[in-house]
């Protein structure tokens, strides 16, 4: 599984996933991180993402052209490397499963990540400020995901979450695969109260 994440800050999602679990996952080749820093991409002199809205209103929006840009270095990389490889995305031209966090998407779960955990490629766009220009959402978007009824600062957070959650279905990640079939929420309850040593703890 490879994940690309569309960011403004590159080095949050970096720091909070190449760790424990994850970190193994990446090292032992189970799992592939890609951050692709949104500036890089801009056309302006001083790495300028975004702008006021049209017709006025607070806040700034994040611009279509940068974030359309990243995208497509992304999608060529991948288009690229299946084209060597012939895996089943280039045979099929499927256009990449690319998630865009926002809270008005579908409420993520266990079983949108059983689904996700089945793709090759997963391009996550992280949004922030009053959100990104819809005509870039309209181009590169497949799926729209929230986390719940809560505003973040940005989508870092929210796609670590879903990284973290899908990561955890692909085989080899965990020790033990049965342990994500047995978890909170796999047959829609949750996990069991458990213990361990010592026996007798505090009476």
């Amino acid at each position: 599984m490879n994940f690309h994440v569309l960011t403004l800050f590159p080095d949050m999602v970096k720091d909070g996933l190449y760790t424990s679990i994850l970190k193994r996952a990446m090292d032992n080749g189970l799992i592939s991180l890609n951050t692709v820093n949104i500036r890089d991409y801009t056309l302006d002199k001083h790495k300028k993402t975004d702008d006021y809205p049209f017709g006025g209103g607070a806040g700034l929006l994040m611009q279509a052209d940068p974030v359309f840009r990243a995208y497509e270095a992304v999608t060529e990389s991948i288009a690229a490397r299946n084209a060597s490889t012939q895996t089943a995305e280039a045979s099929v031209g499927r256009k990449v499963r690319t998630i865009y966090l926002s809270p008005q998407g579908r409420t993520f779960s266990q079983r949108m990540a059983e689904e996700l955990s089945k793709e090759e490629n997963l391009v996550f766009l992280c949004g922030h400020y009053e959100g990104i220009d819809e005509r870039a959402l309209e181009e590169i978007v497949t799926d729209t995901v929230s986390m719940g009824d809560f505003v973040l600062t940005g989508g870092e957070l929210a796609a670590m979450m879903m990284i973290d959650a899908i990561s955890r279905l692909i085989p080899g990640v965990l020790h033990n695969d049965f342990s994500a079939k047995d978890e909170s929420f796999s047959g829609y309850l949750l996990e069991y109260p458990q213990y361990t040593r010592p026996e007798i703890w505090h009476g």
